[in-house]
């Protein structure tokens, strides 16, 4: 089931806010979300064969950091609408919100 952020909810029907265009610039700006929005991209290869995303462990094992620093990354990237998560039992998948991430350029290209 996917959990929709009420972020997410809000863009989809509201114009573009400062507050939405702060968020997501806060988020893409550290290197490391940067690795991880990168990781999201590639299609396939999850622990487990599954082609629904990536599950924290591989993420973890893509970006080369612990648990506890992922987990802190992809909080701020779904507070900021980046990332999707679905969860699958005791396990929360992720992908890219590419929908978001299309929109957000291509505001940007508009406004500077």
């Amino acid at each position: 089931m996917l959990e929709a952020s009420s972020d997410l909810l809000l863009f989809l029907i509201m114009p573009l806010s400062a507050a939405h265009l702060d968020r997501f610039l806060h988020a893409i700006a550290d290197p490391t979300r940067r690795r991880i929005l990168e990781a999201l991209k590639e299609k396939g290869g999850n622990s487990l064969g599954k082609d629904i995303g990536l599950c924290a462990f591989d993420i973890e094992q893509r970006v080369k950091l612990a648990q506890p620093t992922v987990s802190h990354h992809m909080r701020i990237l779904e507070k900021a609408s980046l990332v999707l998560a679905t969860r699958e039992g005791h396990w929360r998948w992720y992908r890219r919100n590419e929908r978001l991430l299309s929109e957000m350029i291509r505001y940007l290209k508009k406004q500077i």
